[in-house]
C-alpha cells in the first residue's frame, strides 16, 4: 500500500558535476540546498548579500551587479551604532560608513563575477509579500527592525513576479548565455504574514514561475510541492512548525540530486562524505598513537581527492 503521493521527476540535461559552478540566490531554503553542495564540495556561491526573500529584491541585486551600479552613501543608513542597507540582509552591517560601503561593493563584485561564470543559477523565491519604505518608495529586502509604520505592505501580483523573473533572466543572458537557470519556491512557511496570506503568496510565485518557464528556457524544481504533498506531516518540520527539519531537507536534497546532480559524481561524494565525517570526529585522546594514525590516513585520503579534483579544500 502506498502511503505517499510522490511527485514524478526525471533527470535533467546539463547536470551539475565537479566542474560546474553554481550560484544560489534567495530565501533561507537556498542555504539548505547550498549547504549540501558545500558539504560535498561542489563549487558554489550562496547568497553573497544574505538571505533575500522576494523576487524583486533579487532582481535589484543582479541588476546592480551586471550594470556595475556600486553602492553609495545614498543607499545606506545608520541605525544606532551600525550601518545598514535596505537592499540586503541585516547580517551585512558595519560600524563605519566606509567599511560598510567597502563590504557591499566587494560583495557586488563577487556576485558580478559569479553571474558571468556560473554554469547553473538557482533562484529560490520565498514570498510575494513585500514592504515598501514610505519615504523613498523603495521595495526593501529587509526592514532592519525599523518601525513598522515606516513601511507599506504589498502583495506582488502574478504578472509582476513573472515580469521580474523575465527581467532577471534577460540580464543574466546578457553576460552568460550558457547558464542553466533553475527556479524553485521555498517550502518555508511565512507565518508572520498569516497562513492564508502565505498561501496566496506561494500561489502567486508558483503561477508566475510556471508562466515564465513556458516562454523562457528555465527549469522549475518542486521543493514546495515535495514538502507539501510528499511530506505532508508535521514530523518533517522543526519545532517552529515553519521550517523543514533535517530529515525533510535530506529528502528534498535526494530528489534534487536525482534531477540535477550527475550520477557519475556519486562515488566522489561518498569519498568526500567519509573525509568530512573524519574531520568532524572528536577523539577521546588527541595525543594517542591511534588518533595520530587516523589523522595521517585522513590526510592521505584528502591528498588523493585533491589530485583528482584540484579545487577541493577541507577544514575542521
Amino acid at each position: 500500500m502506498k502511503l505517499q503521493t510522490q511527485i514524478q521527476l526525471s533527470p535533467e540535461k546539463n547536470q551539475i558535476d565537479y566542474k560546474s559552478k553554481v550560484l544560489l540566490l534567495g530565501s533561507c531554503f537556498t542555504e539548505n540546498i547550498g549547504g549540501k553542495l558545500e558539504y560535498f564540495k561542489f563549487q558554489n556561491l550562496q547568497n553573497p548579500f544574505g538571505i533575500i526573500f522576494n523576487p524583486f529584491s533579487i532582481l535589484g541585486l543582479v541588476e546592480r551587479a551586471i550594470r556595475n551600479e556600486y553602492f553609495t552613501e545614498a543607499d545606506i543608513f545608520q541605525k544606532e551604532e551600525n550601518w545598514y542597507c535596505f537592499e540586503v540582509h541585516s547580517l551585512l552591517t558595519a560600524g563605519s560608513k566606509e567599511a560598510f560601503l567597502g563590504l557591499l561593493n566587494n560583495k557586488l563584485e563577487q556576485l558580478r563575477e559569479y553571474v558571468s561564470i556560473a554554469s547553473h543559477i538557482v533562484f529560490t523565491y520565498g514570498t510575494a509579500w513585500v514592504y515598501r519604505y514610505n519615504s523613498s518608495g523603495l521595495l526593501v529586502a529587509n526592514c532592519h527592525k525599523v518601525a513598522q509604520k515606516e513601511f507599506s505592505k504589498e502583495l506582488l501580483s502574478v504578472e509582476t513576479v513573472a515580469t521580474t523573473l523575465e527581467k532577471t533572466t534577460a540580464l543574466i543572458k546578457e553576460v552568460n548565455l550558457n547558464a542553466t537557470i533553475i527556479t524553485t519556491v521555498s517550502p518555508v512557511r511565512h507565518s508572520k504574514d498569516g497562513m492564508i496570506e502565505n498561501a496566496r503568496s506561494k500561489a502567486h510565485l508558483i503561477t508566475a514561475l510556471h508562466q515564465v518557464e513556458d516562454t523562457m528556457d528555465l527549469h522549475y524544481f518542486p521543493s514546495f510541492e515535495i514538502m507539501m504533498d510528499e511530506l505532508r506531516d508535521y514530523r518533517f518540520y522543526k519545532q517552529d512548525m515553519l521550517h523543514p527539519n533535517e530529515t525533510a531537507i535530506e529528502i528534498i536534497w535526494e530528489r534534487f540530486k536525482g534531477v540535477w546532480i550527475a550520477s557519475e559524481t556519486e562515488t566522489l561524494q561518498k569519498e568526500i562524505d567519509t573525509v568530512q565525517k573524519g574531520l568532524q570526529h572528536r577523539p577521546f585522546n588527541p595525543e594517542s598513537a591511534s588518533h595520530k594514525e587516523f589523522l595521517e590516513n585522513l590526510q592521505k585520503k584528502i591528498s588523493v581527492l585533491q589530485k583528482r579534483v584540484s579545487h577541493l579544500t577541507f577544514s575542521k
